[in-house]
């Protein structure tokens, strides 16, 4: 399926908030892409402010329209509160597990991995990226050369971004198990989840 693959800053500057992580530029030029950027008054409307918060998950998580619409609608028949579930669902996604871990540098690279085949849950290979894991799921890389190699290397480059606490990790082993479904508080959503839950319910 088709994935942006576009300038990554220019998506950060719409939204003024760093969607595919910190960065340099975007601190020096704190306004929408494009020449009208720093003048732009345009009065932003409830439906655009629904349409910019469901966009910035939507990216941030590296979704596509009918994706993101699918989590929103599997949300909505859970108990519980929609948005926290939505954004619960959108965490557990395997990809974005493995990148927790560390065993990705970024989503994307993450998502590359699973669908590649380098990793597997509970002993099997699992090579879809939005498998959702469950509480006591054991997350591995797979024990061969080319997968620990590139595992290694990832670990390495993510030694600044801490595990999170509903996550274990065993570096040695090149494995992690979730241990419980997240909160909001340990998620800190980069968008306004209700405001996307009102968005599509209009």
């Amino acid at each position: 399926m088709a994935r942006y693959t576009g300038p990554r800053t220019r998506i950060s500057r719409r939204f003024g908030v760093p969607i595919y992580g910190p960065s340099k530029y975007l601190e020096r030029r704190n306004y929408g892409p494009g020449m009208h950027g720093p003048k732009s008054r345009r009065k932003v409307t409830d439906y655009a402010l629904g349409l910019i918060e469901k966009q910035k998950l939507r990216y941030y998580y590296g979704l596509m329209e009918r994706q993101f619409r699918t989590v929103y609608e599997r949300a909505l028949k859970k108990r519980g509160v929609t948005g926290e579930t939505m954004l619960q669902i959108l965490e557990t996604r395997l990809d974005n597990v493995v990148y927790q871990l560390g065993f990705g540098t970024t989503r994307p690279a993450a998502r590359q991995m699973v669908a590649h085949g380098h990793v597997q849950v509970n002993g099997r290979k699992v090579s879809i990226p939005s498998y959702a894991v469950r509480v006591n799921d054991v997350v591995e890389v797979r024990n061969n050369s080319v997968s620990r190699q590139l595992a290694t290397k990832n670990l390495e480059l993510s030694t600044s971004r801490a595990v999170p606490d509903w996550m274990s990790l065993q570096k040695d082993a090149f494995k992690g198990v979730v241990m419980r479904i997240p909160t909001r508080d340990e998620i800190q959503p980069i968008a306004n989840e209700q405001a996307v839950v009102e968005f599509y319910s209009r």
